[in-house]
């Protein structure tokens, strides 16, 4: 089924329409791997000097993933529809938000390494 504003404005170069999707399977791709680290992670790791952090660290990679890969549709039918109308592309949080998440999740990785000693 077409969404209704897919019909409306002109049809965009498709070389630009095929850029879109190739940024929407991306950020899929990146939703996927943290999905999978979070999986990982709670399954193969041992377990942290501090009980809860590797619980912790994986709900957060997996609740990433899972934002991520909701928004994601959203973000390319919102370029796509700009793109249709010949309006700026939109500023999107979504980038920032996984800049974001990757540098807390290296920043506890740094702790449990500096704090693990075999």
């Amino acid at each position: 089924m077409t969404p209704r504003w897919y019909e409306e404005g002109e049809e965009p170069d498709y070389r630009f329409t095929l850029a879109n999707e190739r940024t929407f399977l991306a950020w899929l791709r990146t939703a996927l791997a943290l999905i999978a680290g979070a999986v990982a992670l709670a399954q193969l790791v041992p377990s942290f000097s501090v009980a809860w952090l590797r619980t912790g660290l994986a709900v957060l990679l997996a609740v990433a993933g899972t934002v991520l890969a909701a928004f994601a549709h959203r973000r390319w039918a919102t370029v796509q529809r700009a793109m249709r109308h010949q309006r700026p592309l939109p500023m999107d949080w979504l980038p920032a938000a996984m800049g974001t998440i990757a540098a807390l999740t290296g920043l506890v990785v740094v702790f449990v390494v500096l704090t693990h000693r075999p």
